[in-house]
């Protein structure tokens, strides 16, 4: 069962819809024991870096996700996938889950409209276990303002818009993509089915 994060600052229900459409046992869920129990985690977000981190430590999930990290595999989406990070850098300095080493800056792109929005193809970095099937060019739904900045080894598939923007990142079990798997057509829902997949 993939149990779907739920602290308040989540886009939960078409990410939902998308694990219900590939038939993945799914979960939304705020339950500590639920959250225990699940086979795979993933945790959404949308909105800024502080608020998310408020809601989260609120939550009192903070502790139980870094722990079920090291346990099984653990996807964040788009601000889920920013606050994976040590520290974040909007509005003020903000220390994330430190699970994958690195920040999130404003993106760099001068003469681009910010946010970065809309559809962007990418490229690879380095393989992982979740990009297996991305293929150089494959287009993506990007919604942000800020993107990460973390040693090349941790990203799998990147795009550029003006900037060098992680799309996929990795470290052991836990996964992010800044981009959103669960608008991104066909090969979006596949990364999903990779992810159910995993062991």
């Amino acid at each position: 069962m993939i149990g779907i994060i739920d602290y308040g600052a989540g886009n939960l229900f078409s990410l939902k819809n998308a694990l219900d459409f590939l038939k993945l046992e799914n979960k939304i869920t705020s339950s500590p024991e639920e959250i225990r129990e699940a086979d795979k985690l993933i945790l959404p977000g949308v909105g800024a870096f502080p608020d998310a981190m408020r809601m989260l430590r609120q939550s009192g999930l903070t502790e139980i996700i870094k722990e079920e990290a090291l346990k099984k595999p653990l996807l964040g989406i788009c601000l889920g996938m920013q606050i994976l990070f040590e520290w974040g850098n909007e509005f003020e300095k903000v220390q994330g889950l430190g699970l994958i080493p690195g920040e999130v800056n404003l993106i760099n792109a001068p003469g681009l409209k910010i946010p970065h929005m809309g559809w962007s193809d990418v490229k690879i970095e380095n393989q992982c276990a979740l990009s297996k099937g991305i293929n150089e060019g494959d287009r993506y739904y990007y919604v942000h303002s800020y993107k990460a900045v973390t040693e090349k080894q941790y990203v799998s598939v990147y795009s550029e818009y003006g900037d060098y923007i992680p799309g996929l990142v990795f470290k052991d079990r836990v996964f992010g993509t800044q981009f959103h798997p669960e608008k991104s057509g066909e090969i979006g829902l596949r990364l999903l089915e990779r992810f159910g997949g995993m062991e």
